[in-house]
């Protein structure tokens, strides 16, 4: 856990004084990819405070994310978990893709998603919430015993409005290790810039580099039951603040609507955008002799 907490804090202080707008969702997904040939570096935590009987965890990740084309992001994630009296541990690792099948702007732009998961059931980064909420009482070394390959797939649609954000996201997902069948999620997201013009000198606490809005994400049943019944509901207030032109921290605390949620998930993440990476790697492996 301290290895993870060092690695966040670092990463934040070495960058933090080095504006492409960062999106303050932390599980809704908007229409912009990222940039072909840049790569994103993103270091997250969910922190879930538990109900009474239930252990607090605290669930790194880190997200490497590049844009192959313009039309194509790809992104990679490596995971792990610390359960307060328990243990920590690594909890495995996602390929995701998304596709925008559309150029230009719409009034409403889809995106395509597919995800592949090597998880165990130990995981708790909770970047989506399908099917139905687990019981989360058996032990870490239980619980990393038991792998899944997942399939999982995104309709993703975002628009526009004026100066606001409004985007839906549909989760399906399958587990392709047993026949549980299809299991179902939602995520629904709105948010806006603080101020439309930015200002004429560069500041820290302008509000033109912070962006704000509200997530609503949860869990949709399965093919064995669809609804609401034993599912994970949250409504989170989500804030990006844009601390230089490539480098971004979020913050998003999240409240358990449901019986079967946490009462809070805190979230918070940094992201980094290295600019023209893939001409820069290039560049360097032809200056080598």
């Amino acid at each position: 856990m301290r290895f993870f907490l060092l690695n966040f804090v670092g990463l934040v202080f070495i960058t933090a004084f080095a504006s492409a707008e960062q999106s303050p969702y932390f599980v809704t997904y908007d229409h912009y990819l990222e940039e072909s040939g840049n790569l994103e570096i993103s270091t997250s935590a969910t922190i879930g405070v538990p109900r009474a009987g239930q252990r607090t965890y605290f669930a790194p990740y880190t997200e490497l994310e590049y844009g192959v084309t313009g039309w194509w992001t790809s992104e990679l994630y490596l995971e792990g978990q610390s359960t307060a009296g328990d243990s920590t541990i690594f909890t495995g690792w996602r390929l995701e893709n998304r596709w925008r099948p559309l150029k230009g702007e719409h009034r409403i732009n889809p995106v395509l998603y597919l995800e592949y998961e090597n998880i165990n059931e130990a995981s708790r980064i909770q970047k989506e919430l399908v099917g139905n909420a687990p019981s989360n009482n058996e032990s870490n070394a239980e619980l990393r015993q038991v792998h899944a390959h997942e399939l999982e797939a995104k309709l993703i649609l975002s628009s526009n409005v004026r100066d606001w954000n409004v985007s839906e996201n549909f989760i399906v997902e399958r587990n392709l290790t047993e026949s549980e069948g299809f299991e179902f999620g939602y995520a629904l997201g709105v948010s806006r810039g603080l101020a439309k013009m930015a200002s004429a000198t560069a500041c820290r606490l302008c509000r033109e580099i912070f962006a704000a809005g509200l997530e609503l994400y949860g869990q949709l049943g399965s093919t064995h039951g669809f609804g609401l019944h034993q599912t994970a509901q949250y409504l989170a207030p989500v804030v990006a603040w844009q601390i230089s032109d490539n480098s971004a921290v979020r913050f998003s605390p999240g409240f358990g609507l449901t019986d079967n949620s946490n009462p809070v998930l805190l979230r918070v993440g940094y992201t980094y955008e290295i600019r023209g990476f893939r001409d820069k790697l290039k560049s360097f492996f032809r200056k080598k002799p």
